[in-house]
């Protein structure tokens, strides 16, 4: 008999959301290599007129999932259950494990009694959101309950269209689900059955499908009580979600909040501002690849000791095949190339990243599986400044030669070997990476480009041109992918007790201060997924170490040096970080003496936990992806 790595039970004629879980959880099975079989349980409270939702129909015609049989019997390694109050009446099923997925939670108790004389004690039921998961435990307290939400999934790179604008010359605005306010004089379509205000565009269920409907759009309102579908399918097509604030503390920087009454003023206000409207569009698009693409399930599904048998390739851009892409992003690194390959990693599938950068750039650049070429710095070579110029002319005119970028993108204060490059080669989209401090402006030949500044949370103001196209603080990881402090701590093969890890650079006597206070330091650098290993950390004020540690809430003394020293001030003002401008002995030890404490470190990590900045990275990458086409038009 064939053991199927997973059985889904459900009613298959459930139109909507229901069938579009099923269809996207059973695709990213299908793209692991892992086997489906599909059990159909109609519900007697469900209209018998319907078929099998076309989604379903599809998955068995493409061989992603097989129908089960009623003669034949199941046996899978685990059982996901999408109606725990139904049950087949003559199928036998057999599973090693059983979850019972329900967004909905019963109130009736011989429901839960019911399910655990179908699917045994041993059966778990899975909330798909936080709502659902505290209605389950107040309306059925006894009964298993799994550790994480049963969320939902979606192929964002199905769902995803780059966009050059907003859809018509006024805001276009989406409904779904029940809104009773009207919205005066701006122009709404209404997804339903009947629109509550006459002036409104109905669109009728089945009319326009919902990437259709969404693609009329340039926001949608849903104001339901949980995290719904329509919400995250937006979210993944590019289109800005507005939801009610009780989603804030899930959603974050990714959706804009607001109360039914002022939705009319918050549309205007981000419509009038496109730099915002894309950083929402940015930030949304990468909190669903994370939390709700396909690799979230993937996830989920290990711990049920099911893994992939293909080795998949990282988040898909693109719905296009994943073969070596014509197009090329030539990215000029500076010496550790952490924002160049943190934009690199998100870049679409079609567009492949050369990433040049010197011995420590290019070695975290590879490591993370792209080309790369090495550019050594003056120091490296030991060459004066003007030999170092022309030698660096020379590499990048070859690699320009030898990988034909359609964009070149230079993050530093470019040099005068790269400036008479750009000079000679105006064929090129050329890309000036500038950050929001100073230094910031190389010379006049660089008027001309393109300028992507990647955000500074201690740059309060930017008087500046409005050419820069200006996204979040970019770092490598977001905070999902960094390793838990116990994973961290074996990668890195520490043990238990306060760790410190003091940057190379720090002055000398950090450590041994640390040491005497019952720290055992670490003074090699460690990767960024790494840092959550770590008690407390000292460190400069770089760009990279800087914006890591507020994003991953790690409680940091930063001991700046001269280009740091503003962002050291500002967060240490913010209650963020602790500083030490001055490491004279009295000053030092007074900031040191606070660092060891347990509850200032605890007010630290929470305070970080309250900053509003997201990973700007996807957001860059989606804008370079687009820019030579926006160009030549």
């Amino acid at each position: 008999m064939t053991v199927h790595d997973v059985a889904v039970l459900a009613d298959f004629r459930q139109p909507g959301g229901a069938s579009a879980a099923v269809a996207a959880e059973v695709h990213a099975q299908a793209e692991a290599g892992l086997s489906t079989v599909l059990i159909h349980v109609p519900d007697a409270r469900a209209h018998d007129g319907f078929g099998f939702r076309p989604r379903i129909s599809d998955l068995i015609r493409d061989g992603a999932a097989t129908l089960a049989r009623d003669d034949r019997p199941v046996a899978a390694r685990l059982l996901v259950v999408r109606r725990p109050w139904t049950r087949p009446a003559d199928l036998s099923v057999r599973a090693e494990r059983t979850v019972l997925v329900v967004g909905r939670p019963p109130v009736e108790p011989a429901v839960y009694e019911q399910a655990r004389r179908w699917f045994g004690a041993e059966a778990a039921w899975a909330p798909t959101s936080p709502q659902a998961r505290e209605q389950l435990l107040r309306v059925a307290p006894g009964v298993r309950v799994t550790t994480t939400d049963w969320h939902e999934i979606i192929d964002v790179a199905h769902w995803w269209r780059d966009r050059d604008g907003f859809v018509a010359d006024e805001p276009v605005v989406g409904l779904r689900g029940p809104f009773p306010v009207d919205l005066g004089d701006l122009r709404v379509r209404w997804f339903g059955d009947s629109s509550p205000f006459p002036h409104w565009e109905m669109v009728p269920f089945g009319a326009e499908l919902p990437g259709e409907f969404l693609r009329t759009l340039d926001f949608l309102v849903d104001f339901q009580q949980t995290f719904s579908r329509s919400a995250l399918e937006s979210m993944a097509a590019g289109v800005p979600v507005i939801v009610g604030e009780h989603l804030r503390p899930f959603l974050g920087g990714a959706a804009l909040y607001s109360s039914p009454g002022r939705v009319a003023g918050l549309v205007r206000e981000v419509y009038a501002d496109p730099d915002r409207y894309r950083g929402v569009v940015g930030r949304a698009r990468e909190f669903a690849e994370r939390h709700h693409g396909h690799r979230s399930h993937l996830a989920r599904l290990a711990r049920y000791g099911i893994r992939p048998r293909l080795n998949l390739p990282g988040p898909r851009r693109s719905a296009r095949p994943l073969i070596a892409p014509p197009r090329r992003l030539l990215m000029v690194g500076d010496d550790d190339a952490k924002v160049s390959t943190a934009i690199a990693r998100r870049l679409p599938s079609d567009l492949a990243a050369v990433i040049a950068a010197g011995a420590p750039g290019a070695a975290l650049a590879h490591a993370e599986g792209f080309l790369t070429e090495r550019l050594p710095s003056r120091a490296a070579l030991g060459v004066t400044e003007a030999r170092w110029n022309r030698l660096a002319y020379d590499r990048l005119n070859h690699l320009v030669e030898v990988h034909a970028p359609e964009v070149v993108a230079v993050d530093g204060v470019p040099f005068e070997g790269l400036a008479r490059l750009a000079r000679e080669r105006a064929d090129l989209v050329w890309v000036w990476v500038r950050r929001a401090l100073p230094p910031r402006h190389p010379g006049a030949e660089w008027d001309d480009v393109h300028v992507l500044e990647p955000g500074e949370f201690a740059a309060l103001a930017v008087a500046d041109e409005a050419r820069a196209h200006r996204v979040d603080p970019i770092t490598l990881f977001d905070p999902g992918e960094l390793s838990a402090p116990e994973a961290a701590r074996a990668e890195l093969g520490l043990g238990d007790g306060p760790l410190a890890l003091v940057s190379p650079g720090v002055p000398p006597g950090i450590a041994e201060r640390l040491e005497r206070h019952g720290f055992r330091v670490v003074r090699d650098e460690p990767p960024s997924r790494c840092l959550r290993a770590f008690d407390l950390t000292v460190s400069g004020a770089g760009y990279d170490a800087f914006h890591e540690r507020l994003a991953y809430g790690i409680p940091t003394v930063f001991v700046p040096g001269r280009d740091g020293q503003q962002r050291a001030r500002f967060a240490d003002a913010a209650g963020v970080a602790l500083t030490v401008e001055d490491p004279e002995p009295d000053e030092l030890e007074e900031v040191l003496e606070a660092a060891v404490r347990p509850e200032v470190r605890a007010a630290l990590t929470r305070r970080c936990a309250e900053l509003t900045f997201g990973n700007g990275a996807l957001a860059a990458a989606t804008w370079l992806s687009g820019l030579r086409a926006r160009v030549r038009s």
